[in-house]
């Protein structure tokens, strides 16, 4: 995965080995002094310097490192826990202002945990378990609050309820949530238990109608046949004037077909209508 910005990218390998280098690599780049960091954070505010930017960056990605393996528990790729905080991280300090008297650090911390949230709610579970921003508050708080497998006592849902300021009812809604399980969209072909859920069973698949196809492909065939049929009861001159004006690639106007036939632009209307007329008859 790859932020890039003008002339600076930065990527978090995938591989375990690589991860582990990159682990390396960043936890040996030197912290920046406060005096340091508030130069380059002035310069990069006046000026957009990318290079203080990039400086600034690279001195936090050891944090990013810290902060993504608290979220270890999820069972998601810490690669890409790391690249969504690395993105948080550029947020915050393309956000920073140095005259607020605060170091980044501080500051940044919001916004690497804030995409790092985001990416574990979109990526956790393919049916989303919190939306709203209290939902998701709780959804981190009681993954904090379990120290067990299995459910709350009722003892620790009022707790967990006090402590976050919600109701007892909204911690276990959210508990249950969380419990649940994907279905997988198909069952296995070794499985011969007709009970078991599938959304597949659900689904309707119209395109794949046999019967419709043949039947519209027979209505179609037998359409053109009788078409070209009744065009044959039809004079010369009249299957010319419909060949011309409706068939053939290149349209032929009426005035030209007047020109031909030596006859008036309306003569040649009349002589289309009546055919169409003969033709909508024999189809009938």
């Amino acid at each position: 995965m790859t932020f890039q910005t003008q002339s600076m990218s930065l990527t978090v390998p995938r591989g375990s080995s690589s991860l582990e280098a990159y682990i390396q690599s960043v936890t040996s780049i030197n912290m920046l002094g406060a005096e340091d960091e508030q130069a380059l954070a002035k310069r990069l505010q006046e000026t957009g310097d990318l290079q203080a930017a990039k400086q600034l960056i690279m001195s936090h990605l050891r944090f990013v490192v810290h902060v993504a393996k608290g979220y270890a528990g999820y069972g998601l790729p810490q690669a890409d826990l790391i690249q969504e905080g690395n993105i948080g991280l550029m947020k915050a300090v393309k956000r920073f202002d140095p005259d607020v008297g605060v170091r980044l650090v501080s500051f940044a911390v919001h916004w690497i945990k804030a995409e790092i949230h985001e990416y574990v709610l979109k990526n956790w579970r393919i049916v989303k378990v919190a939306t709203t921003k209290a939902q998701r508050k709780l959804f981190f708080n009681i993954r904090k609050s379990k120290k067990r497998l299995g459910w709350f006592s009722d003892a620790e849902v009022t707790m967990v309820a006090e402590n976050l300021g919600v109701s007892k009812a909204d911690v276990t809604e959210m508990e249950s949530r969380m419990a649940a399980q994907d279905p997988a969209f198909d069952i296995a072909s070794d499985n011969d238990d007709e009970t078991d859920f599938s959304p597949v069973h659900y689904l309707e698949d119209h395109s794949s109608d046999v019967a419709q196809q043949v039947e519209n492909a027979n209505w179609e065939s037998n359409s053109q046949s009788r078409l070209f049929s009744a065009i044959k009861t039809l004079d010369e001159r009249s299957q010319h004037i419909l060949q011309a004006r409706w068939l053939d690639d290149d349209k032929t106007t009426l005035q030209e077909l007047a020109e031909t036939y030596q006859v008036s632009a309306e003569r040649i209307r009349q002589l289309e209508k009546n055919a169409m007329n003969k033709l909508k008859a024999c189809m009938e």
